[in-house]
């Protein structure tokens, strides 16, 4: 095998390894399931065509993760521009974030409270801070990583991740002292 017919597997086994995480940043950009893996097949329909593009010994991860932004940005801009259609599904949106691993009926129904209610205080963050938390508490990307990901400075990633923080804490405060109680209403405790 050639050099470069080398590098191209290398590199198409090592994008593999990230679509969990572009999936979870694309559920997160577009609340819908379907949405979110047309969202990662666009991003690697791309990829493979701008391959010879990308610099040998680069970031491939954060490769990705631009592509698959610049790819939803795109999208939002020719939805604004065309008609809007109206979802009549009802399947309920998939969670992007880990199930629990207890058998205990408790242990299950709080991790599910949980996992809601973050998955819930995330979708209300506006996008640029939605999308910083995503990238980072999600993905464990670098503020650098991130910021070229974004095409901004390095420390308005640091400024909106520090206000994201903030506001997930504030909307997900009230949850810790509403939980326990909602649970001994419904019997559960």
């Amino acid at each position: 095998m050639t050099e470069a017919v080398h590098r191209e597997a290398d590199c198409r086994q090592a994008a593999l390894a990230c679509l969990d995480g572009l999936y979870g940043y694309a559920l997160s950009l577009s609340h819908r399931q379907a949405d979110a893996e047309d969202l990662v097949q666009e991003t690697y329909l791309r990829a493979a065509r701008a391959f010879g593009q990308l610099v040998p010994d680069s970031n491939l991860k954060n490769w990705l993760f631009a592509i698959m932004r610049n790819v939803w940005l795109n999208q939002m801009r020719h939805a604004q521009s065309g008609p809007q259609f109206v979802d009549m599904s009802n399947e309920p949106p998939e969670d992007a974030i880990g199930q629990a691993c207890s058998d205990n009926p408790y242990d299950l129904y709080v991790a599910s409270v949980e996992r809601e209610s973050v998955r819930a205080a995330v979708q209300q963050l506006p996008l640029p801070y939605r999308e910083v938390i995503v990238l980072r508490e999600f993905e464990g990307l670098s503020y650098h990583e991130i910021a070229d990901i974004l095409g901004c400075p390095a420390g308005t990633v640091m400024s909106r991740l520090g206000r994201a923080r903030e506001r997930l804490r504030i909307l997900l405060s009230a949850w810790s002292v509403r939980a326990p109680l909602e649970a001994r209403e419904n019997g559960v405790l």
